[in-house]
């Protein structure tokens, strides 16, 4: 039979530069990082910018809005701050609150931002996502760009390209891909964080190391003394590492928005991502992604995908860095009847579009995708990780 339609097809090749810069103290009068990204695109012109801060940085940085307001000052002839930074809710459960993201829009619309203007956003991954959404869909995308405030976004999620908030009490069902316009690691804001949030940025680099970079993991284990004491010199190099290999990712896996079913970034998230949820996110996610890689690796070993010897080594570098490997929500049951846990893997399922894609290791450095799970040997792996969790307590 003829065909019924006529097709005109052009491929779009897109052209974007992702830049992640690594310095300290962003806002010393000596330090022109900031200042050269926001460089004015027309001579004469100043640059317009809103500053959004992460409330919980103050406790640490309780001088910043005015070190900010300073440094501004001291460039107004190229920049124009358009008012004190904005304070914005952070951590997981502001991403919960949509008329947080309604407020940002409007900021945005009273002070006539527009495609040329810049928003930066200083704060941890929550914060990240929440401005990094509201930026990417004002005018279909105002310039922004990030301060990741914390290791695990500096490591991982703040050089990324997602950015999202929860909605029908699912993690980031509503997002945007979008390049910003520079990601700054600032290693300052590092030093006043809790021990569990400096902690929580290792479990991305053990993650990307696991899939793709084995002479990395066989870093972190060689300086797991000086991570789990937080030196300095170490947390720096970790994060530095940990970057690169997710701009790597994101540059040369031919996919970086996502669109076919592998998610090779998200080994070990689809139990971490449940948590997360079941524990109306007292589990943080540092902490839930290293309980989720724990679940994976040690089905693996069940499965004969690694040598058990490789899951053990791999489980003991978690250990060493600080992690807990069990939660009790791993036994919690849901509303189908089945655990929880379990619904975990389907909603991970539909994220994908329907074909499951899982990333599994099938020796360190080496991932591999699989597209069924056994849901008993799942349930089995959680046996095995409590009763280890269990004998640890008994040391």
């Amino acid at each position: 039979m003829p065909s019924t339609y006529s097709t005109i097809r052009k491929n779009i090749r897109l052209d974007c530069t992702h830049r992640v810069f690594f310095t300290k103290d962003s806002f010393s009068m000596a330090n022109d990082t900031l200042a050269e990204i926001l460089q004015p695109q027309r001579e004469g012109n100043r640059t317009k910018v809103l500053v959004y801060l992460d409330e919980g940085i103050l406790d640490g940085n309780p001088n910043l809005p005015d070190r900010i307001k300073g440094y501004f000052r001291g460039r107004e002839e190229r920049l124009n701050l358009l008012t004190s930074p904005i304070f914005i809710q952070g951590g997981e459960t502001a991403k919960n609150d949509w008329s947080l993201v309604e407020r940002i829009w409007t900021d945005l619309n009273e002070h006539a931002m527009c495609r040329h203007s810049y928003v930066v956003i200083i704060g941890g991954g929550a914060s990240l996502d929440l401005v990094g959404f509201a930026a990417s869909t004002a005018h279909r995308g105002v310039r922004l760009i990030r301060f990741p405030t914390t290791t695990l976004s500096q490591g991982d999620g703040g050089v990324g390209v997602k950015n999202g908030v929860n909605f029908f009490g699912k993690k980031n069902w509503v997002g945007t891909f979008s390049i910003p316009d520079a990601v700054v690691n600032d290693f300052h804001f590092l030093r006043g964080l809790p021990e569990n949030q400096k902690r929580a940025g290792y479990v991305e680099a053990v993650k990307v190391a696991l899939i793709r970079d084995r002479s990395f993991f066989e870093q972190m284990e060689e300086r797991a003394q000086d991570l789990a004491r937080f030196d300095e010199n170490a947390i720096e190099q970790v994060i530095r590492k940990s970057a690169a290999l997710h701009l790597e990712h994101i540059a040369g896996s031919g996919d970086p928005f996502e669109k076919g079913s592998a998610r090779p970034l998200d080994f070990g998230h689809w139990v971490a991502h449940k948590l997360e949820q079941l524990s109306d996110f007292r589990v943080g996610h540092g902490d839930a992604v290293a309980i989720g890689l724990a679940v994976d690796l040690t089905y693996s070993s069940r499965i004969g995908l690694i040598k058990p010897k490789t899951a053990e080594r791999c489980l003991q570098l978690l250990e060493k860095l600080g992690f807990h490997l069990y939660d009790d929500l791993l036994h919690a049951d849901g509303e189908s009847g089945n655990r929880s846990i379990l619904e975990g893997l389907e909603e991970f399922r539909e994220h994908l579009g329907g074909e499951l894609t899982i990333t599994l290791v099938q020796g360190i450095g080496e991932g591999v995708e699989v597209h069924a799970m056994d849901k008993k040997e799942i349930l089995q792996s959680v046996e095995d990780l409590q009763r280890r969790h269990e004998a640890l307590l008994e040391v």
